[in-house]
């Protein structure tokens, strides 16, 4: 079993930068892939970016390509979210989740295992 805890939120303005954390308790974090979804207001959960703990190889979103990187600390168990130049777009609740498997796959909710609680991002115009 998998527990995640997703931290980092907060209020920024439009162009800033926020850089969310996961935390995660798994015996075998390394077997594990990590991933970062995000949910809007009347909208459904949407995947944006994912990590593999065992080889580091790394996927996203178009929505968030350039701007956002993802990266994960395997000795602290704590993946990374790193958002630069944010937008008001942006603003949703971000969720990190675990699936079982050494490579990203799949791009919906369905594909991973163990979610942690969201936290708040909210960007200003």
């Amino acid at each position: 079993e998998v527990q995640l805890q997703a931290s980092g939120g907060g209020t920024v303005q439009a162009g800033g930068s926020l850089r969310l954390s996961c935390a995660a308790s798994a015996s075998s974090y390394e077997d594990y892939s990590i991933g970062w979804f995000r949910q809007a207001p009347g909208k459904e959960r949407e995947w944006i970016s994912c990590i593999s703990n065992h080889d580091g190889s790394k996927e996203y979103a178009d929505s968030v390509k350039g701007r956002f990187t993802i990266s994960s600390d395997n000795a602290r168990k704590t993946v990374f979210l790193q958002m630069n130049n944010l937008k008001t777009e942006d603003t949703a609740n971000y969720y990190c989740a675990a699936q079982w498997g050494w490579y990203c796959q799949g791009y919906n909710t369905g594909s991973y295992d163990y979610w942690g609680q969201g936290t708040l991002v909210t960007v200003s115009s």
